[in-house]
Formats: C-alpha cells, sequence, structure tokens
C-alpha cells in the first residue's frame, strides 16, 4: 500500500473513531485520539467508494435531520447470486442528551447531511471483495447515514432550538425508499449496525423483519451496541444518566418497544440487556468483553474520574493495574450475565472477544484479514456468515484477557 493510501485510510478510521465519542455535554466537542492499532492492520488499498443519495421525499413525511435536512444513504448493488440479498448498515456515531449538544451536533455530519461525505468507503461487511468479505460481497449493500442523535428513534421536536428530533421516520422513510429501490424483492435480509446503530439494529430489529414475506431469511447483526447499564468507577451510572438526557429529550418513551415499557422506565428501555430477550428474530451479538468506548466514556468518564487515575489505563490496557484489570473483569462478567437468557435461544449467535475495541464489522482488519481476531481459530466474518447461513450455530465467547493474543486493541497516543 502506497504512503498516501495509508494515511488517506487512517485519518478516514480515525474520523469515524473520534465521531463515536460524542457523549454529552462533557464529551459534545471533545475527542478521543489518536491511537493506533496494537497489532497489525490490514487495510485495502483501494476501497470502493460509494457516492451519498439524500432521500427527496423524506421532508415530506417531516423525516429529517436534527436540522431539517434531508437523511441520505449510500448504496451499492448486488449481483449474481447475491442480486436479491440486502444488507442494511445502520451508521452509528453517539447521542445528543441535552439542547446544547444537540445544536452543536447539528454543525457536524453526525446532525445534518450539509456536512456529511459525499464518498464513503465500503469495507469490511461492507466490502464488494469476496477476498474481504466472502459471504456478502455480492450483495446488495446499503449503509444508512445517522443524523438523528438518537439511534433511529425519536419523533418530536424542540422548536424554541430549532432541532428536529425525527430519528423513527429517518427510519421509515429509509426502509419506503430501499424498498422501492428493490428491497421489497429480497430473499435474504441482514440488518446490522455499529456501535449507536448497533443499538439501533437491536431496536429496529423486529420492525425490520416485518417489512418481508415470511419466506424472505431475515436477521439482525449488532456490532458493539451492547452498551450496559453498568456501574462506574466512582460508583455512580454515568452512562444511565446521560441516557436518561437521550430518552428525555427526544421524547423516546413514545418510540421504544411496548414490550419493554410497559414493565421498566423508558430509560431502561434505552439499553439493550434489557430489550433482547425481546426480540423475536434471530439476532447476533458482536461485542468486544472490553469495549473501548465503554470503558472511556462509561466507565471512567473524567466525571466519573475527576482525577485521572484512569487516563493511562483508559489510552492503553496495557498501563492498567492490577485493581482496574479487576473492576474491567467485573464488567465483563456483567456482560456475560445479561446475555445468558438471550444466549439460550438456539436461533441467536454471539462473538464476545475479550479485546479492548469497538466496531469489529466495518474494519477490514477485524472482520476478515491475515491476523483477524479469533475465537476458536474463526475470525469474525465466517462466524457472522456459518450464523446467518445456519453453517453452524455461533456462541463464540473469549476467555478472560489477557489470554487473546488476536485482538486489535485500541491503543491512544
Amino acid at each position: 500500500m502506497g504512503f498516501w493510501s495509508v494515511v488517506f485510510v487512517g485519518i478516514l478510521v480515525l474520523s469515524k473513531w473520534v465521531d463515536s465519542y460524542e457523549f454529552g455535554d462533557s464529551f459534545f466537542n471533545k475527542t478521543e485520539g489518536p491511537f493506533f492499532y496494537g497489532t497489525s492492520a490490514t487495510l485495502s488499498p483501494t476501497p470502493l467508494m460509494i457516492g451519498l443519495t439524500l432521500i427527496p421525499g423524506a421532508a415530506a413525511k417531516r423525516a429529517v435531520c436534527l436540522d431539517g435536512t434531508l437523511p441520505g444513504y449510500h448504496i451499492h448493488p448486488g449481483s449474481g447470486s447475491g442480486a436479491n440479498s440486502w444488507l442494511i448498515q445502520l451508521e452509528g456515531g453517539g447521542w445528543c442528551n441535552t439542547v446544547r449538544s444537540c445544536i452543536y451536533r447539528k454543525t457536524t455530519r453526525r446532525g445534518s447531511s450539509k456536512f456529511m461525505e459525499k464518498q464513503i468507503p465500503f469495507t469490511g461487511i461492507l466490502s464488494n471483495k469476496a477476498e474481504d468479505n466472502p459471504d456478502f460481497f455480492n450483495w446488495n449493500r446499503v449503509k444508512v447515514r445517522y443524523c438523528d442523535g438518537a439511534s433511529f428513534t425519536g419523533d418530536s421536536e424542540n422548536k424554541a432550538a430549532e432541532l428536529q428530533f425525527r430519528g423513527q421516520r429517518i427510519w421509515e422513510a429509509a426502509m419506503a425508499e430501499l424498498m422501492s429501490k428493490g428491497m421489497r424483492n429480497a430473499q435474504q435480509a441482514l440488518l446490522s449496525g455499529c456501535s449507536a446503530g448497533g443499538l439501533a439494529s437491536i431496536l429496529h430489529c423486529d420492525g425490520f423483519r416485518t417489512l418481508f414475506q415470511s419466506s424472505t431469511k431475515v436477521k439482525c447483526l449488532s456490532d458493539a451496541g451492547l452498551f450496559m447499564d453498568a456501574t462506574d468507577v466512582s460508583g455512580g451510572h454515568a452512562l444511565r444518566d446521560f441516557f436518561q438526557g437521550v430518552v428525555s429529550l427526544q421524547g423516546l418513551q413514545k418510540t421504544l418497544p411496548s414490550t419493554c415499557t410497559n414493565q421498566l422506565d423508558p430509560t431502561s428501555c434505552f439499553f439493550p440487556q434489557n430489550l433482547i430477550g425481546n426480540i423475536k428474530t434471530p439476532l447476533f451479538l458482536l461485542n468486544a468483553a472490553y469495549d473501548s468506548w465503554q470503558v472511556q466514556s462509561s466507565l471512567a468518564p473524567p466525571v466519573a474520574d475527576p482525577h485521572g487515575l484512569w487516563h493511562d489505563c483508559k489510552r492503553n490496557n496495557e498501563q492498567c493495574s492490577a485493581s482496574q484489570i479487576q473492576f474491567l473483569q467485573g464488567f465483563r462478567n456483567d456482560m456475560l450475565n445479561a446475555i445468558k437468557g438471550f444466549a439460550a435461544s438456539t436461533q441467536n449467535g454471539l462473538f464476545i472477544n475479550s479485546c479492548f475495541a469497538h466496531c469489529q464489522s466495518e474494519r477490514q482488519d477485524t472482520w476478515f484479514a491475515d491476523d483477524s481476531p479469533l475465537i476458536d481459530n474463526k475470525p469474525v466474518a465466517l462466524a457472522v456468515g456459518d450464523w446467518y447461513f445456519d453453517r453452524a450455530g455461533v456462541k463464540a465467547i473469549d476467555c478472560a484477557y489477557p489470554c487473546d493474543k488476536t485482538c486489535h486493541n485500541l491503543v491512544f497516543k
């Protein structure tokens, strides 16, 4: 790979990672980075670049971004045996939980299509190369852009602040657009998403199933979307406090699954651990047991670590003390306990690796490459493919850190 290709891909990956760190008033205009991979990364020298398509009829449906601009998506058509198969990837990128942070978000690609890239690379699960994406390379592959700040679930507005919280309508408009583009004839379909998009793929999984005939094979994949209602390093619940702001500001109690809100408070129903038990459609959870975003922004955010005792550990797992690792092992145990009932269902799949990572399906080096992360000698791409096509049941749970030497741990400089 040439020097500038490396620089281009590196900047691209970094910018995607930086966006995922938007986290409330304390994080809304700050970023983490730069970082490098703990192991060598195999990146495609010539990624497929796909242009942005805006949804022209969305405005009439009030299906608009935070600033009122049209939502959009990127699509690469399927071919051959994949011509009638569809992969939908919901973009991630944090949330906004206050009027202030949502107003800021309007000035970024996460809140306005005015600032979205006109082209983005399709790598990992979106790649069109069989050697990079063996099971889905020739499917119709779509990336739906994220510009509502609440995982495609809100349906309200704040007129005084000129904010549109229309994630639910964006979801519906995007699906209607894709159905008109041929998705209604799908024989196979997979709804996926990473980070906030991974949460969205859980929230919309059963709704996605209803779009198709009963004969269509429909499943869902959540990558790095298993956000835990965890106790932070101060004994508080930083992520619950943050999610409560998202839910109340955007009025999500009206759109969250009633199977959950009939039993629990709306904020609890924004946490996947309280949703996955009620999902009827086959679902695959791909998650790092020590999810880098959750370590940085949920377990040890500045509000919970005012003296910076976790500063070095958050940036490089090899700098964590024995007591910090013990705390993180408790987080992993809580995650494994939360998915016990989910894992008991034969239709569901799991790939929980003991890595310090976040979003492993879109990056080529973690999805499918010569040195990809493995559990039982199987990389993520083959585990997901085996599960989707019913070639094998996949309930892959890694041994605890530091046993896995195949991880591509994120290390922050």
